[in-house]
């Protein structure tokens, strides 16, 4: 595999790790007892992106750790998944 196409897999990896990360530790302003008149109810009373990315990056290297070795050992291959073209046994002429 060449460096530029694990760039961009690692690059989806991550951006789809950062929608996996955000709901984790999540409170809302009223459970944190930090209101600010006129804020919605739902907002998060403190966001830090530092330690989002932070999860973010480990929970995708783990992720594209997997994919590699997937990747390099042939554990699952595409032909695993093929349900609808069953195998089936060939007659043999008689």
């Amino acid at each position: 595999m060449k460096f530029s196409s694990i760039i961009a897999i690692y690059a989806l990896f991550w951006s789809f790790s950062l929608f996996f990360v955000l709901p984790f530790r999540l409170r809302t302003s009223k459970e944190a007892d930090y209101w600010v008149a006129g804020q919605m109810n739902g907002a998060p009373p403190r966001f830090s992106l530092k330690r989002t990315a932070i999860w973010t990056t480990w929970v995708s290297l783990v992720l594209f750790g997997l994919y590699y070795l997937n990747y390099v050992n042939d554990w699952i291959r595409p032909e695993m998944f093929d349900f609808f073209t069953a195998s089936r046994p060939v007659a043999k002429p008689t």
